[in-house]
């Protein structure tokens, strides 16, 4: 079954940075959406932060998402976020990562304008050039809302200090049609 991208918005961040990425007005007329996001924090203190999904600004907890996923030489699997009420999660470089280094997240989110809750799966890596020091990982999630999802907000949310993605940070909206 042939499907086709059609670019709804992209952005990169410009020089000082920026603390989120949001699409807004997306419309309800494709099939499935991609979100592709290549992004590196300001997080200092730390080799990878996380960045959070929202959906139409919601931030109840009504997001939950069982991931596997390896990091470090360490390999988890069936891990639920307990701050899951911020928004779905991925992984980004930070200062402490190999220089100039992003990392790439694809969120597929289908049937994004129907009436029935919200099922998307997010793959991601975050590379350090090391064995030591990376993450890979693959999530099913759930926004447990029957809205049509009309604005994507990512929102670079660290532990330490920063919470900005970096110059250079790209995000593109992809609308999917079905042949």
């Amino acid at each position: 079954m042939p499907t086709t991208y059609k670019v709804i918005a992209s952005t990169t961040v410009g020089s000082g940075g920026a603390a989120t990425i949001e699409f807004a007005s997306i419309p309800a007329t494709y099939t499935d959406l991609v979100l592709k996001l290549s992004a590196r924090t300001d997080e200092t203190g730390q080799g990878r932060s996380y960045v959070r999904l929202r959906f139409n600004s919601d931030a109840s907890s009504v997001y939950s998402y069982t991931w596997v996923f390896a990091y470090d030489s360490n390999v988890a699997n069936g891990v639920k976020d307990a701050n899951i009420s911020t928004g779905l999660v991925a992984i980004a470089p930070a200062p402490n990562s190999t220089a100039n280094t992003f990392g790439d997240t694809e969120y597929y989110i289908p049937n994004y304008a129907g009436s029935k809750h919200k099922i998307l799966s997010i793959n991601g890596v975050s590379d350090n050039n090391s064995s030591s020091t990376f993450h890979i990982g693959e999530s099913a999630s759930l926004w447990a809302n029957t809205s049509a999802i009309t604005t994507i907000t990512l929102h670079a949310v660290n532990v330490g200090s920063g919470n900005k993605f970096v110059e250079y940070s790209t995000a593109t909206l992809y609308g999917i049609k079905k042949d």
